[in-house]
């Protein structure tokens, strides 16, 4: 995109350069940027030292939604995050640098983006979650400034759906990308999260599905990060 874009790497306060880590890529949301997590869950810094991974926040815009725009060519955060972002963070950390060390989550609009790139890379990640995710895009054509990367859902029916998490659903097999998706019953994206974990069931994909008492707020996320975290740690210790 031919742009200085920031990411935020945070470190266990024990990294050595004896050893390699797991890495978990976190995505902000919608009008976030790559400090709104460790503004928002500061906690992650002791997470990162207690499973002992490297924890990378990137900026994806404002509004971008983690796509590459068919609309807007100088809007590319799939190619940004996949081919650039990761290759950076493999040379210049002690990471694992294979899907079995990687994992990607996100909340809200980084929901979408976690579960979308982690579905359409999973030769890239290893694992994929999403907290409070907006995990149907078609469900909502005139909000976050879709329309303005991928057109009016009107004029392209076929991208909105090729584009949304719920279009992606038949690159999954069983076992081949462990997903783990929480969403509060108080938060206007339950309704696509039920609607996501009943359509994983019927293709009898295996996931966990979270729902309990929260809205779409830092207090939910707060504390959905950590039992997100755990399962990504999880995840990599079944790798040693």
């Amino acid at each position: 995109m031919n742009k200085e874009i920031k990411a935020l790497v945070i470190t266990p306060n024990s990294y050595s350069s004896d050893k390699s880590y797991p890495v978990v890529y976190l995505l902000h949301g919608y009008s976030g940027n790559y400090k709104s997590w460790l503004d928002g869950a500061p906690q992650i810094e002791e997470l990162a030292e207690q499973y002992q991974l490297i924890i990378v926040t990137p900026d994806g815009n404002f509004d971008s939604w983690y796509w590459d725009s068919p609309e807007d060519p100088t809007s590319k955060y799939e190619t940004y995050i996949t081919q650039e972002l990761i290759p950076y963070v493999d040379t210049n950390y002690r990471t694992i640098a294979s899907k079995e060390g990687r994992a990607i989550s996100g909340l809200s609009m980084g929901g979408h983006g976690a579960l979308y790139l982690g579905i359409r890379h999973q030769d890239i990640f290893g694992t994929a979650g999403s907290q409070s995710g907006g995990v149907d895009i078609g469900s909502f054509p005139e909000n976050w400034n879709m329309k303005k990367y991928l057109g009016e859902k009107s004029a392209f029916p076929e991208r909105w759906r090729e584009y949304s998490v719920m279009g992606q659903l038949h690159l999954l097999s069983r076992d081949n990308l462990p997903l783990v998706i929480h969403c509060g019953i108080g938060d206007f994206f339950y309704q696509v999260n039920l609607k996501l974990h009943e359509e994983l069931t019927y293709l009898n994909i295996p996931h966990t599905f979270t729902s309990n008492p929260g809205a779409h707020n830092w207090d939910y996320w707060k504390e959905s990060v950590q039992y997100q975290l755990l399962y990504f740690h999880n995840f990599f210790q079944r790798g040693d």
